[in-house]
């Protein structure tokens, strides 16, 4: 029963989500500003996100890097400044996955709307070119969001490590704490790299697909 009670939450909180998307298109339809034009919004947002993303946690990395390089001072500083940093970067993190599902929304109005509209079109010449520009768009946005999400995927282990080391360096204050996350590293940065990377992979199917919306 609990099962189907939440099941049930579930469903009818995604038709209010949704009742209130389908409300906000047609708003800004009446005032000029149609489904397309917001795509192309909301994919510069997630790729503006994106690269702050990646500067956080190449800031992050930095001060990781910095407190195995450390010399003696205030741990419980340096404690404060790795937590300030896992939190800026696991908020990074979340805008990145929030502007990502803001896209997906309006994507499924986009192109249901772009069908709805081909069905209307009585030109067999002109529903065939309509279809074949669905299609292609289609094909591109499929490929920008695996690339997003594929980016976004790589942000966890890295955000679990930030925090794993994080909390390890709260219970131990000490040298020895040091010593023992040097071991970390090799990883972390294995793991920044590999984000940084597919995040610049994403970053550019972004502008890719926003300069075919324009053009």
């Amino acid at each position: 029963m609990f099962k189907f009670k939440r099941t049930l939450l579930i469903l009818l909180t995604a038709l209010i989500l949704s009742a209130c998307s389908s409300a906000y298109y047609s708003a800004m339809e009446k005032v000029g500003i149609h489904k397309r034009d917001i795509m192309v919004d909301r994919v510069v947002d997630a790729k503006e996100s994106q690269q702050e993303a990646q500067e956080q946690f190449k800031s992050a990395l930095e001060e990781m890097t910095a407190l195995i390089n450390f010399d003696g001072g205030d741990l419980e500083e340096q404690y404060n400044v790795i937590q300030e940093q896992y939190e800026d970067s696991k908020e990074a993190a979340e805008l990145v996955s929030s502007r990502i599902e803001k896209i997906e929304d309006v994507s499924d109005a986009l192109f249901e709307e772009w069908q709805d509209e081909i069905e209307q079109i009585s030109s067999s010449n002109l529903k065939r070119q309509s279809s074949t520009k669905l299609k292609e768009t289609e094909r591109r946005y499929r490929t920008l969001i695996k690339s997003m999400r594929k980016a976004e995927s790589k942000m966890a282990p890295v955000l679990s490590a930030l925090k794993d080391n994080s909390l390890f360096l709260k219970h131990n204050l000490n040298a020895k704490a040091i010593g023992a996350l040097q071991g970390e590293m090799v990883s972390i940065e294995k793991d920044v790299g590999t984000l940084i990377k597919d995040m610049n992979a994403a970053i550019e199917q972004s502008q890719k697909f926003i300069d075919m919306l324009e053009k």
